[in-house]
């Protein structure tokens, strides 16, 4: 076997494992600093992965300055990572898309589960939204904008690298157009709505691709119903569900901006006269809204993630609670509540738990009616966990019984 000519990265004895289960993170403890210090590695540099005994496991590359200090790429040594390699993978991952998505709107590249841990790209059409998270990706980036061109040919390249990621990697956060054309806006289809997203300031790269699914699955509780939708961001649940037959949808969100796009969404869809907007904290809101007695049929909590790291785990699971406790207290009887966590430390029966804990106390007997997770275009990967991180549950309340 001719391995790539790299520097070596050596692991300490049986911190292989995770490696050989499918894995790609290596942490800095796991490695064996006096055969391979990983001082003397800069940021981003590409090197082989070898067990303590010498065997070559892959090829990656390493961040010394990160926890996570190294990532496995490939285990083909005639494929390390580099242009050729970024095409192929790029390639696989557009065959998956095509055949899942009628219209060019998703999530492209979905780090390890795609096999470019580091690397997201989202596609909105003819614009192509690169995120790089990693010193790794960062050091390669102009192949990677021209794997993502020869792959897609899209109008337009904007680099989204302003993640809070980065900072754990030692990188600057930055946004910057890479290649063609980049629009002020651009265009989401989604089920029978259109909307437009700004791809350099809003959330994420611009939209929440990974709810796509969750939102249509919506549409069958939508009809005739009143729709709150908490979090709102720019109206993704609520104008779908208004898209689908509900009667009327208010959007609460503490982003101006954001409100600014629920309208401009609702106006593209001719549902103007059908979306009410209020700006507050989503706590707050909901204490307003129950003391002014308002009551809604179809409620959608889409919160961020309120668990960030493990430490956060028990105020972000009474955050959860609390605020499914004050949704349910607006929602009309035989309403529904779809309610998700996007923190990977919120695991799906602890979600569930916590909810029927609020439907407890506020004396609602609550019916699971479906659950739902991440669109495909963010594949899990199996060997890792982290890639499993949403959840989102669809929950009919009926008085106490």
């Amino acid at each position: 076997m001719q391995i790539p000519d790299l520097p070596p990265l050596k692991l300490k004895q049986d911190q292989e494992r995770r490696l050989r289960t499918g894995h790609c993170w290596i942490y800095s403890n796991e490695v064996d600093v006096d055969a391979t210090p990983l001082k003397t590695f800069e940021p981003g540099t590409a090197v082989n992965l070898l067990s303590h005994q010498g065997r070559w496991m892959g090829s990656g590359y390493v961040n010394p300055h990160a926890l996570l200090c190294a990532r496995l790429v490939s285990r083909d040594p005639a494929h390390p990572l580099g242009p050729s390699l970024l095409v192929h993978r790029l390639n696989i991952a557009l065959g998956l898309r095509q055949r899942l998505f009628e219209t060019p709107y998703y999530r492209l590249v979905f780090g390890e589960s795609d096999g470019l841990p580091g690397l997201v790209v989202d596609r909105y059409g003819d614009l192509a939204v690169v995120q790089v998270t990693t010193a790794g990706m960062e050091r390669i980036k102009d192949d990677v904008v021209a794997a993502v061109d020869k792959v897609l040919r899209p109008a337009g390249i904007l680099l989204r690298n302003d993640n809070a990621v980065r900072e754990l990697e030692g990188l600057d956060r930055y946004v910057e157009d890479a290649a063609g054309s980049v629009p002020g806006l651009a265009e989401v289809r989604e089920g029978a709505a259109r909307f437009e997203v700004d791809p350099r300031r809003g959330q994420k790269t611009g939209w929440f691709f990974d709810q796509a699914d969750n939102r249509g699955r919506m549409l069958r509780h939508a009809r005739g119903r009143r729709v709150l939708d908490l979090c709102s961001y720019v109206g993704g649940w609520a104008i779908r569900a208004l898209s689908g037959g509900a009667s009327q949808a208010l959007c609460v969100d503490a982003s101006e901006a954001a409100l600014a796009g629920v309208a401009h969404n609702a106006s593209l869809n001719g549902l103007g006269d059908r979306v009410d907007t209020l700006k507050a904290d989503v706590f707050d809101a909901l204490r307003g809204l129950r003391e002014v007695h308002e009551r809604f049929d179809l409620i959608a909590l889409d919160p961020p993630a309120l668990i960030k790291r493990r430490k956060d785990m028990k105020e972000g699971t009474l955050a959860y609670r609390r605020l499914n406790q004050l949704a349910l207290q607006l929602l009309e009887k035989d309403g529904v509540l779809i309610t998700s966590s996007c923190s990977f430390h919120m695991s799906r029966d602890g979600l569930l738990e916590l909810v029927n804990q609020a439907g407890r106390h506020t004396d609602r007997s609550l019916q699971l009616l479906e659950a739902g997770q991440q669109g495909p275009d963010h594949p899990v990967h199996p060997a890792i966990p982290e890639t499993a991180y949403l959840k989102t549950f669809y929950l009919r309340a009926l008085s106490t019984f």
